[in-house]
Parts: structure tokens; sequence; C-alpha cells
């Protein structure tokens, strides 16, 4: 090969390797989208960034992976019976440029600290339910308020 050949045989095996990852990020994101429970939400981390994200919840469990990943493990989870959703407001206007256009804070405690997740109205009317509709486990209330 000719001095050339190299160094664009390199730059080609790294676009195709982006491309690659690109198609495996889309393949999940549409994996995950298809599923009962999914939607977009970004979450507020420890040190005030938001993070976006995909959410999902199940029987028992709230879960948040990256937006930007190929991993299957969540990054966030919570269990259904220790939230508490103590509602929602507007985003502030330092908050707007952060979250989704359309999106209202939810405000939210699970284990005594508080946490903040953006996402559209109906979406919070449906996580809503999910968790006030949290299943009796044993005798009383399966809620520990």
């Amino acid at each position: 090969m000719n001095e050339l050949g190299i160094p664009v045989l390199i730059v080609l095996a790294a676009l195709l390797l982006v491309v690659m990852f690109l198609g495996a990020m889309g393949v999940r994101r549409i994996q995950l989208r298809r599923t009962l429970g999914t939607f977009d939400a970004s979450i507020s981390t420890s040190s005030g960034k938001w993070m976006m994200a995909i959410a999902r919840y199940g029987p028992g469990e709230l879960e948040f992976l990256k937006l930007f990943s190929v991993s299957p493990i969540p990054v966030h989870r919570f269990l259904r019976s220790s939230i508490l959703l103590k509602g929602w407001r507007k985003p502030e206007e330092e908050e707007k440029h952060l979250v989704q256009p359309g999106s209202v804070i939810v405000m939210m405690s699970y284990e005594g600290r508080d946490v903040l997740i953006a996402m559209d109205y109906q979406t919070y009317n449906g996580l809503s339910a999910w968790v006030e509709a949290g299943p009796v486990a044993g005798v009383g209330t399966w809620r520990q308020d």
C-alpha cells in the first residue's frame, strides 16, 4: 500500500465503529420504546446536573437508563413502595434549557432524599397512577409513609 492508504483505512475503520455504535444505540432505543411502561425523562443527579434518560416502570421498580448508551443496566433504580410523589411544577428559568421542551418537573422523595424528574404532564399522570396503584403486601398498607 502507498503512504496514504493506511491512514485512510484507519479513518474509515473509526468511522465504521462510530456508525455501528450509533446504530446500536438506535436499535436499543427502539426496543426500549416498544416496551410498555417506558417514557423519555430527565433526572437530576446529585451534583445538580440533568441526565437525559429512558425510564421504565415494571411490577416493582422505576428504572432510569442513560439515553446515550448501549448498556441495558439502569443507572438509577427506585423501589415502588418507597417512592413518594410530592407533585409537580413548571421548570424554573435556569432549568428550561436543561430539560426537554414541554416538560414538568416532578418532585419525588425516595428513602428520605429528594429526587427531581422532568417528563411531560401525561407521563406524570401515568407514573402517579402506577405509584398509587401498588399492590398490598401483607397486612395493612404497602406504603411506609
